[in-house]
């Protein structure tokens, strides 16, 4: 029972961690996009930039997590970054510098790291050398809730006329409340539970870490679209103004079940199934508010697109733990730079796209195009000789991998 109540308080660190440093330093950014269009003066272009001035964070974020082997330095780190997180949330309503927001913008976007990867890390760790499953549903999980938690504070401040100066110091706020479990209870790798168990890695072929990395770069494109326009594309749909965070807490609902359930459809099928399976269905929710605005189907885009994206991020990270289980974070970084290079491009593309032509439209159709020649890469794997891959990745059978 005391087991259980640890690894429960273990998971709900990860969750408060992912909250404060991705929910606050990442998607909120979504939800107040065109509050500050209306409020702030911010352009599609600004907001794209800005966008991808978090993820260029972001990416540097990922690489100081796969360069440091310190265990120790990484858990003081991502403390670091939970504060990071709410000092530069509270920072933004001190100015409309755009040279300035997008340095805020920036650091939020390396602190966003620290739950995502760091956390994860020190998380999936724990679990191995406490013989817990080896899966990070639950943790990631948390990603979906810090949607529906910043969603609900957004709206409810709007009931209350809240400014974007004003929404950006509630923000902060509730990071700070969400900050103090994360960072009493992420368990210290050299500290917490038991002591470290031998653990072999079972790096994958050079072969099958090209194709994932191409594929988990399609990925990332599909997602910083949606993830950074969504609120702002419904809102520009005629009879929807006001359904946008309505959608964008669509998308949390979604995607808090959604790494749980996808982590038992992969132990079913395979994890490269498995995520073949969620990139078209990413696709599809990518793509539906370009061929039709009407308000169930805006509904059924942000139900798709919520159900996926972090079930991507879940099973793709579980799967380097399993490559590395020693030091899980040094892949997940490598893996998450792909990741990370697509989502600096995205917004910023979309954003001129836009401003051109006046809608999301075209953005929409590009990002659901490179999301399926993702599925092109996963194809790929699955091509693989399986013989080799079980050899040379995971040490379990080949079928719990690929399928």
């Amino acid at each position: 029972m005391l087991l259980a109540l640890t690894r429960n308080r273990v998971y709900f660190a990860g969750i408060c961690s992912l909250i404060v440093t991705v929910g606050v330093a990442r998607f909120s950014y979504s939800l107040l996009l065109p509050i500050m269009q209306d409020g702030a003066g911010l352009t599609e272009s600004g907001g794209g930039w800005l966008a991808s001035t978090n993820f260029m964070g972001y990416m540097c974020g990922v690489l100081l997590a796969a360069s440091m082997h310190n265990l120790n330095y990484k858990y003081n780190l991502h403390r670091v970054y939970l504060i990071l997180s709410v000092v530069t949330s509270a920072a933004m309503l001190t100015t409309t510098d755009m040279v300035t927001w997008a340095v805020l913008r920036f650091i939020a976007g390396i602190c966003a790291s620290g739950g995502f990867i760091i956390a994860s890390g020190l998380i999936l760790k724990w679990l191995v050398n406490n013989n817990h499953r080896a899966e990070l549903g639950i943790h990631f999980a948390g990603a979906g809730l810090s949607i529906i938690v910043t969603s609900i504070l957004v709206e409810a401040m709007l009931t209350m006329s809240a400014d974007w100066q004003q929404q950006w110091i509630a923000l902060a706020v509730l990071a700070a409340i969400f900050a103090i479990p994360a960072w009493l209870w992420v368990p210290h790798p050299l500290v917490d539970g038991k002591e470290s168990v031998s653990t072999n890695d079972n790096p994958p072929s050079r072969a099958f870490k090209t194709l994932m990395m191409l594929a988990y770069f399609c990925a990332g494109y599909g997602y910083a679209v949606s993830s950074t326009f969504i609120v702002d594309i419904v809102e520009r749909v005629e009879g929807l103004q006001g359904q946008g965070g309505f959608a964008f807490l669509l998308v949390g609902v979604a995607a808090t079940p959604a790494p749980l359930i996808w982590d038992r459809v992969a132990r079913q099928t395979g994890y490269v199934k498995a995520l073949l399976a969620a990139y078209i269905l990413q696709a599809v929710g990518i793509i539906l508010p370009a061929i039709n605005d009407s308000l169930p189907v805006v509904i059924l885009s942000a139900l798709l697109f919520g159900g996926t994206f972090i079930a991507c991020v879940s099973l793709v990270l579980t799967m380097a733990g399993k490559f590395y289980p020693s030091n899980p974070a040094k892949f997940m970084g490598k893996m998450t730079l792909a990741y990370g290079a697509a989502q600096i491009m995205a917004p910023v593309s979309t954003g001129y796209l836009t401003e051109a032509l006046g809608s999301y439209d075209v953005g929409l159709y590009l990002s659901a195009t490179v999301v399926m020649i993702g599925t092109l890469f996963l194809f790929g794997l699955l091509n693989l000789d399986k013989e080799a891959i079980k050899n040379k990745t995971i040490n379990i059978e080949t079928k719990s991998v690929i399928g």
